[in-house]
């Protein structure tokens, strides 16, 4: 939800470049060069150590660059301390004070900016509406669920009105379903605010809810940066394939190519895939689709271009609204099928051997 709500506040833009942090010889990161919109939700995310964390913290001024620079709508803000970079942080402990009230924790940042005590008691009451927590304002931390927690920490975040806003795992620690609630709220509350959002995550399917974009980082670097719906469709390297959802990867050797098509010979067979770049014919690569891309070939009715192999079912799970079975194909490779679970639709026994086929457009050359 890029752009600004009516009558909210416009986000500011973030440009990273360059932007390097060292911890005796360790490259924390290592680096980055991000442009972020005004009024974007872009998500950091990764595994542990990848950086995305000690970014956040050089953005916010807690965390000094060692080198490179971080400019927040044009101006450098390296030099300056966290206080004057007027940025919302909302972190995964909360981070609330046990002593204050619902509504002094929230008021504490326009007390501390000197805000007369009329005007705090105004702007938390429209922070308590914005995270849906009306009439909350006099009970303590200790007398709120997890849930209810995290929503004050927000409300703490943007009763200021800053116009970029911070989050480190913020629902981390929640159950999963009130994550998943939370997750729509806070997009719900991005769309309302207009401001830009910088979120961090390990969570793959919690990026893909919520983001506008996302930056997938990996040792230090930013491995690839766009829509979650093209990270999960063209992934450009087979760490950003696996990391976000599930892949199957498969060894195969350049046979030809056909315009941007690439014709590869995997487990005996002729596979095509998408390939921007044209790899030398003899070439050694790695081909890449996802699970529920793959179908048994007897349930296709299409004529769309597809690639085929025969197989084996090792093993077949029923999991609800989807079956996931694991295929083995002629040279010992595994694979993983996911189909919809109906009863319409014939499972598949262990042991049983079966021809697979999949799209060419969802076969991707990693």
């Amino acid at each position: 939800m890029n752009g600004t709500a009516p009558g909210s506040i416009r986000g500011a833009s973030v440009s990273l470049a360059d932007l390097e942090k060292k911890y005796d010889r360790t490259n924390a990161v290592d680096g980055v060069s991000l442009d972020i919109r005004s009024g974007e939700f872009l998500t950091l995310l990764g595994p542990s150590g990848s950086g995305k964390t000690t970014t956040l913290m050089m953005i916010a001024g807690f965390e000094t660059p060692t080198a490179g620079d971080i400019a927040i709508d044009g101006q450098s803000v390296v030099a300056m301390p966290p206080y004057r970079r007027n940025i919302g942080m909302v972190f995964q402990n909360y981070a609330l004070f046990p002593h204050l009230t619902v509504e002094e924790n929230i008021g504490f940042p326009l007390k501390q900016r000197g805000v007369p005590k009329a005007e705090r008691a105004k702007l938390v009451g429209e922070a308590l509406e914005l995270v849906q927590l009306p009439g909350y304002g006099g009970r303590h931390p200790r007398q709120l669920s997890g849930g209810q927690q995290q929503r004050v920490a927000l409300a703490r975040a943007i009763v200021f009105k800053p116009r970029l806003l911070l989050m480190d795992e913020p629902l981390g620690a929640l159950d999963k379903q009130l994550r998943e609630n939370l997750q729509l709220e806070m997009r719900r509350l991005h769309a309302d605010l207009g401001i830009t959002f910088i979120y961090v995550t390990h969570d793959q399917e919690e990026a893909l809810t919520m983001s506008d974009r996302i930056a997938v980082m990996n040792d230090g670097k930013v491995a690839q940066v766009g829509r979650p719906e093209d990270l999960y469709d063209r992934p450009c390297n087979r760490f950003v394939a696996g990391f976000i959802g599930e892949s199957n990867f498969l060894p195969a050797i350049v046979r030809s190519l056909e315009d941007d098509i690439v014709v590869a010979e995997c487990e005996g067979v002729l596979v095509r895939a998408l390939c921007p770049a044209r790899p030398a014919t003899g070439t050694q690569v790695t081909l890449t689709t996802r699970p529920e891309r793959l179908r048994f070939a007897d349930t296709l009715n299409g004529h769309a271009p597809q690639n085929r192999m025969s197989v084996t079912v090792t093993e077949a799970v029923f999991a609800g609204e989807r079956c996931r079975y694991m295929l083995r194909a002629a040279d010992g490779t595994s694979m993983v099928l996911k189909e919809p679970s109906s009863a319409a639709i014939r499972r598949r026994n262990v042991g049983e051997r079966a021809e697979i086929a999949w799209s060419v457009a969802d076969t991707i050359l990693v």
